[in-house]
């Protein structure tokens, strides 16, 4: 077999509006994960450990904090031909609209990847997983296919928030349906366990195959099939249309993936990570996932009484109580406080001790969590101040609330980036 040469596409320009919060000054891929890391790092850290290193990333939605953090992240040496780019929505002669959907984003770039690649890779921006793509291209060759997408097994009561396929004993995709919920069709589109244990997938009790956004395309027909054409989508327009006229393959993976789409998805991952054995860790040294290097001190704590919780770089824990949470770089929580099943993304800064006292003239918390606070199910983004004696712990059990300083989503709190919570707050 001739070596592999792919080049990937990953989209980055997700608006994340069911994310909200966490997206009102960011972009999906942007939301930092686990304490320290992004989400994008995510799809980037996969092709590099795939040694796919020619990478362009479409980016549109409050995208400044997102390259920021990619020019800062990922630099490649003189002398190779590896390449991060970004391809930043814009207007030009041609096309004076911005990405109108996944399809229609990489339509608009087309005239970047025409001289890269026999194969192109597209990825989403915004997918918690560990996947090797190699893999998956040699699959697509192996099989003589024009298209292959990654797909992952699942209930039933799930397949209504995905693309759904249907394979012969092949793998070959028969029928695909977008986030199909009437009855008749989800029976119509179940896979049998016969043609999962072919692959070597044991069902226990999932049935049916949902697309993980996943694509490998031969070049000429991506090409063909979006030069000319008004597609915006690839999952509502390219791929039935493909199905009916291309040769298209499914890829079994059987893998932790997860796709960080609303609070409570995002929030039950976090949970899942402070787990003795979580479906998906950072600690695998043949294939970490890279970030920026921050050169940050380890975490210090004081007196205080940890468990079940992830503390990141820079952190200050002063005799406090923390269970089941995860403290992200640079975050100090005071005196006498309690976090249990929170997440908190830390801050992009320390203050100076003449920031502090300048805080304390005008009347307003220092970064993070003051003293004698109790918190429970809740999100804290980044640079929130919260003061003393404040409890957020959701106390009218509420299901979805917005308030300028706090939005309540499935009965978890967030609270914003900069947000600021005054001293004897009550939420």
């Amino acid at each position: 077999m001739s070596p592999l040469n792919v080049v990937a596409i990953i989209l980055a320009g997700g608006q994340g509006t069911r994310l909200y919060p966490l997206t009102r000054l960011r972009s999906k891929p942007a939301v930092p994960i686990a304490g320290k890391f992004r989400l994008i790092d995510i799809p980037i850290s996969n092709c590099l450990h795939s040694n796919f290193r020619q990478i362009f990333i479409c980016t549109q939605f409050s995208a400044e904090s997102l390259h920021r953090h990619i020019f800062l992240t990922y630099r490649f040496d003189n002398f190779t031909k590896d390449f991060i780019t970004i391809l930043s929505a814009q207007q030009t002669l041609e096309n004076r609209d911005w990405y109108q959907g996944t399809a229609d984003a990489v339509r608009q770039n087309l005239r970047f990847i025409r001289h890269y690649g026999e194969q192109v890779l597209i990825l989403s921006g915004d997918h918690l997983y560990r996947m090797n793509y190699r893999k998956l291209v040699e699959f697509h060759v192996q099989k003589g296919a024009d298209i292959t997408i990654s797909v992952i097994p699942v209930e039933a009561s799930r397949a209504g928030r995905f693309g759904i396929m249907k394979v012969d004993a092949e793998a070959r995709i028969i029928d695909f349906r977008e986030k199909p919920r009437e009855h008749t069709v989800l029976k119509t589109m179940a896979t049998s366990p016969s043609i999962l244990g072919q692959f070597g997938i044991p069902a226990k009790g999932r049935t049916h195959l949902a697309s993980m956004g996943v694509y490998v395309f031969n070049k000429p027909v991506l090409f063909a099939l979006l030069e000319n054409s008004v597609f915006e989508d690839f999952g509502r327009d390219v791929i039935p249309h493909a199905i009916r006229r291309n040769s298209v393959y499914a890829y079994f993976f059987d893998d932790y993936w997860e796709d960080i789409g609303t609070i409570k998805s995002f929030f039950k991952a976090h949970m899942d990570l402070v787990n003795p054995l979580p479906r998906f860790h950072f600690y695998d040294e043949e294939r970490p996932i890279y970030t920026h290097p921050r050169f940050l001190p380890g975490a210090k704590l004081l007196e205080s009484d940890v468990q079940h919780s992830i503390l990141c770089d820079g952190s200050i824990i002063n005799r406090s109580y923390i269970r089941h949470s995860i403290v992200g770089i640079r975050s100090v929580i005071r005196e006498n406080s309690v976090l249990e099943r929170v997440v908190m993304m830390g801050a992009d800064y320390f203050e100076t001790p003449e920031q502090t006292a300048e805080n304390v003239a005008k009347g307003r918390p220092s970064i993070g969590v003051g003293k004698h606070c109790l918190i429970r199910n809740a999100i804290i983004d980044k640079n929130a101040r919260i003061g003393n004696n404040v409890q957020i712990v959701n106390k009218r059990r509420l299901d979805s609330e917005d308030r300028e300083n706090y939005v309540i989503r499935e009965g978890i709190i967030v609270i914003p980036k900069n947000a600021v919570i005054p001293d004897g707050t009550m939420i």
